[in-house]
C-alpha cells in the first residue's frame, strides 16, 4: 500500500506542476523602486527633449514667415 500511495503522490506532484507551467499568472512583472526612478527619469527627459524641439521648430516657423 506505501509503494502505491508513494507512486501515486509523485505522479500527481508532478501532474501538478505541468498544470502550473500551462496556466501562467496574469499578473505583471516585479519592477524595482530604483528602476521605476529610472524609467520615470528617462521619461522625463523624453519630454523635455520633445518640448524643446517642438519650440525649436516654432521659432523656426517664425523667422520664416517674417
Amino acid at each position: 500500500m506505501n509503494r502505491k500511495k508513494k507512486i501515486n503522490s509523485i505522479l500527481k506532484a508532478k501532474q501538478k506542476k505541468m498544470n502550473a507551467k500551462l496556466h501562467k499568472s496574469n499578473k505583471p512583472r516585479y519592477i524595482s523602486k530604483a528602476e521605476r526612478a529610472k524609467l520615470e527619469a528617462e521619461e522625463a527627459n523624453a519630454k523635455n527633449e520633445e518640448s524643446q524641439t517642438s519650440q525649436e521648430s516654432e521659432i523656426n516657423e517664425q523667422e520664416s514667415q517674417a
